[in-house]
């Protein structure tokens, strides 16, 4: 018996050997094959997608960012709606940018309307002025310049050469990036004569039921410390009162000698150069005389050109400026609509000659 239990042990282990051995490939080869297959799936899948992600690229192009938000909805084409800062008693606009803007419009003749809305509104760049167009916004002062004369096919420079055009650019820049921060300067340390030198009304400029005291008292402290910060940011801040002073003299000096006895920068016609010039320029020069400014009196004193280029530019733009700075009316240079009159009630007969008629009539 025990042989045989032996014997019959043995076979089992080897047959058991035989079928590990044999489950064992299995396995592998199962494992092989499965490997395989999900490898070709996975590949497959790449593909599906690789092809699904190019057909979706050619059939939908990436969808462009909003225009921004338009507040005149119902425009009329081809007028400009200009958006900018309400008008003060001295001037049309306190700021050099939106006057720069108004008076290209009107040097251009270039049809536009203010918008009355008391700078509630902002650009999408977070400025004014900015204009509105056929339901497109544009925004900064250059840039509304340079696209309206692309679109209407308006050009004050264009009777400019090579050379006039680089000096152009060049007088801007210093107007715009050096002589306008002198001024600035000069509003953010005397709020008080800023105020007083423009007769600027705020309840009437915001549109506000708050006591102009109050506004004021408010106005003072922000435009002040916002004001320096700028200035400071630009790096202009970091010099004396007596060197920025200088600095807008020898500015002033700069745009009185390449005037010369010229007309206008260029010649008989106003350029860009002159609306930018003006813009800025009235900002130092039409401060009440009541208020003490020194850069306004050197100016006054010593650029009799540049006095005359400010006549001849109002005069030429602005032949409505007493009106506008008397009724800070925004739309002076349109013509009165024709107010439709309400229709009359009849007039009532006294009372005594309706007993008269039925007595008449009676008889």
């Amino acid at each position: 018996m025990s042989t045989e239990v032996e014997t019959k042990t043995v076979v089992t282990v080897d047959e058991k050997k035989e079928i590990i051995e044999t489950s064992d490939e299995k396995k592998v080869i199962e494992q092989e094959e499965a490997e395989v297959t999900a490898a070709a799936a996975a590949a497959a899948a790449g593909e599906k997608e690789a092809v699904g992600k190019e057909s979706g690229k050619e059939a939908k192009e990436p969808i462009p960012p909003p225009p921004p938000r338009v507040h005149k909805i119902d425009f009329e084409k081809d007028v400009v709606y200009l958006f900018q800062f309400s008008r003060t008693s001295v001037l049309p606009s306190l700021s050099p940018y939106c006057l720069k803007t108004e008076t290209w419009l009107r040097l251009t003749g270039i049809n536009y309307q203010n918008v009355d809305h008391k700078m509630k509104f902002k650009s999408s760049k977070g400025q004014l002025p900015f204009v509105e167009l056929n339901g497109e916004e544009i925004a900064d002062s250059a840039v509304i310049m340079n696209k309206l004369a692309e679109h209407f096919g308006i050009d004050p420079d264009g009777q400019l050469t090579k050379e006039e055009r680089n000096s152009s650019h060049a007088l801007i820049s210093m107007i715009e990036n050096h002589l306008c921060w002198v001024y600035v300067y000069w509003r953010s340390k005397n709020t008080e004569s800023f105020l007083k030198g423009f007769k600027l009304s705020l309840q009437h400029a915001l549109g506000s039921r708050m006591p102009n005291s109050i506004l004021n008292v408010i106005f003072k402290w922000t435009y002040s410390r916002k004001g320096a910060k700028k200035v400071k940011a630009h790096g202009l801040g970091v010099h004396s009162p007596e060197e920025i002073l200088q600095f807008g003299k020898e500015d002033l000096k700069v745009l009185e000698e390449t005037l010369g006895t010229n007309q206008f920068y260029f010649g008989g016609k106003p350029s860009n150069l002159d609306v930018v010039a003006f813009a800025h320029l009235c900002q130092i020069y039409f401060v009440d005389s009541s208020v003490p400014y020194e850069l306004r009196d050197w100016m006054s004193e010593n650029c009799p050109g540049l006095v005359g280029l400010i006549g001849r530019m109002k005069e030429r733009c602005f032949p409505d400026w007493d009106t506008i700075v008397s009724s800070l009316d925004m739309n002076t240079h349109l013509p009165e609509e024709k107010k439709e009159e309400p229709p009359k009630e009849p007039e009532k007969e006294p009372l005594v000659s309706v007993e008269k008629k039925e007595e008449e009539e009676k008889k």
